[in-house]
């Protein structure tokens, strides 16, 4: 499911790659599944699909025949049990047209689904098809051409830029680079303000299925030819990192995009290298990480930590509503390899030690699309006095995480706890602010993210922030639309843009491996 994006803050429920899901993410000027939680809890009505639902084939249990009437009855039951907010759940009538259309079950659920989740405070509840879920979170793969877009406005100007290109992507083999501006796609312009333009430019940016389209960009200024690019399956690179020397110490940067099943062999990796090198600090860029597994989160903060600062306390805790107040938990922090086969029944496949650095701080960078999971590692650091220094912009402040549960090939993800530190704390629903105050603010540094340079490279203007603040604990000024840098300014795009992710890769989903 697509939807409207708040740019610059929290998702709630955005871009899928699947066919059958219209969506808008641009706007005109006018106008039980490998998700489930280990008990799989069993609902009336369970599994009895609608013929017309298009996805039921897909479901994880034994199907019967039912209907998109109790379809609906299951989603309402399901809301009200699991839903950490399910006493203000409002009274929806199910049978109005918007939730009842045979010809359509997918959005019908999906905006039945979506009215009883209304809640002010919840930007994140959404549904997914369950095969496509899978697919994202469990194999890495989306449908698309391997491009990451930084969006400024979802109205015109857009300022829609290349954030992040993956390797080995159509993106990275027609030679796009981060940075690029788009001109035009399939022939509209990237400001286009009219609806069946948008329209046009919301089906070549976020492809819901295979297909070609057109694109031109312009790099430094200069329009460059049109390229074809083919939109499949991609397979994510959540990783990359390197050791960059700063005046004769060794410094590891490593950007972690996608809590995914399989960024957890890179991040080891990345990490051991960093242990060889013998790192005396660590730039962590989670400015494009949306958040993902939780396990893998607590892997990369004891991975940070070591065993002596995490001393055994809590990573983090997970807080369900009053009818499920049994269920709280403790995550610890994970001080071993997993790798699991999510092929067989999520069960880890090594129980490999895990390297650490042994850190008394960390930097971490930061945009609005800094979500969930990852603002889980900065607040299990914090808990357990870990020094966490914030370089960029205020994260999306989603302090909420869920299981998700499959019903007939649709995957549902309602809000279902609140996850704390070892400190008790998790009131950071306005997200953590870079050298902000109060209880959300985190010592660091306003920065810039400088579509300009390279990720990793040292003028770029995040890592150049965090390197000037390592080296002298003070902050560059903050050149707002500057096209270059000088000694004591850091650029970059002035506009708290967001890169848009899909609403799996944008979660806290607490579902853990199986040893």
């Amino acid at each position: 499911m697509r939807k409207i994006v708040g740019l610059g803050g929290g998702l709630r429920g955005a871009l899928v790659g699947a066919a059958a899901l219209a969506a808008t993410v641009l706007t005109s000027c006018g106008g039980a599944s490998n998700a489930n939680g280990p008990d799989s809890p069993i609902f009336a009505n369970a599994q009895a699909c609608s013929p017309n639902n298009p996805f039921r084939n897909d479901a994880t249990g034994a199907t019967t025949v039912g209907s998109l009437t109790i379809e609906k009855n299951w989603v309402r039951g399901y809301v009200d049990s699991q839903y950490l907010w399910f006493s203000q759940v409002p009274n929806v009538n199910p049978s109005i047209l918007n939730y009842s259309n045979e010809s359509d079950v997918y959005t019908s659920l999906d905006n039945y689904f979506n009215a009883l989740t209304a809640l002010p405070q919840d930007r994140f509840s959404f549904t997914y098809p369950t095969a496509a879920w899978d697919a994202l979170i469990n194999s890495g793969s989306s449908v698309g051409y391997g491009i990451e877009w930084h969006i400024a406005s979802s109205t015109p100007p857009r300022g829609i830029r290349v954030a992040y290109v993956h390797p080995g992507s159509p993106a990275a083999s027609a030679g796009v680079l981060r940075g690029d501006t788009l001109v035009l796609a399939d022939g509209v312009s990237a400001d286009e303000p009219n609806n069946p333009g948008v329209t046009t430019l919301n089906n070549a940016l976020f492809p819901g299925v295979a297909g070609s389209h057109t694109f031109r960009f312009s790099r430094a200024g200069m329009t460059r030819p049109d390229i074809n690019l083919a939109a499949g399956a991609v397979t994510l690179t959540p990783t990359q990192h390197q050791v960059l020397n700063v005046g004769g110490q060794n410094v590891g940067y490593l950007l972690f995009n996608d809590h995914v099943l399989t960024a957890e062999q890179p991040l080891v990796d990345a990490f051991t290298a960093f242990q060889s090198a013998g790192v005396t600090d660590l730039v962590l860029d989670l400015r494009y990480n949306g958040g993902g597994y939780l396990y893998i989160a607590s892997q990369v903060a004891y991975m940070i930590a070591g065993p002596t600062r995490i001393n055994n306390r809590v990573f983090e805790r997970t807080v369900f509503n009053s009818k499920r107040s049994s269920e709280n938990a403790d995550t610890g922090f994970l001080d071993i390899a997993c790798l699991p086969d999510p092929n067989n029944n999520f069960t880890c496949t090594t129980n490999t030690p895990l390297p650490t650095l042994d850190l008394p701080r960390v930097f971490v960078l930061t945009s609005g699309s800094t979500c969930s999971a990852s603002e889980a590692i900065v607040n299990g650091l914090r808990g357990v006095d870990v020094e966490v220094r914030l370089i960029g912009r205020t994260t999306c402040g989603k302090p909420y995480g869920f299981f998700g549960q499959d019903n007939c090939g649709v995957t549902y993800f309602p809000i279902e706890f609140q996850g704390i530190n070892a400190k008790n704390f998790g009131a950071y629903a306005d997200g953590f602010v870079p050298a902000g105050s109060g209880a959300a603010g985190v010592p660091g540094c306003t920065a810039n993210d400088d579509l300009d340079h390279a990720l990793g490279d040292p003028a770029e203007g995040q890592l150049a922030q965090a390197l000037f603040h390592r080296a002298s604990g003070n902050c560059m000024a903050v050149a707002l639309g500057s096209s270059r840098a000088s000694p004591l300014s850091v650029h970059g795009s002035e506009v708290p843009a967001a890169v848009i992710k899909p609403a799996p890769l944008t979660n806290r989903n607490a579902r853990k491996p199986l040893r």
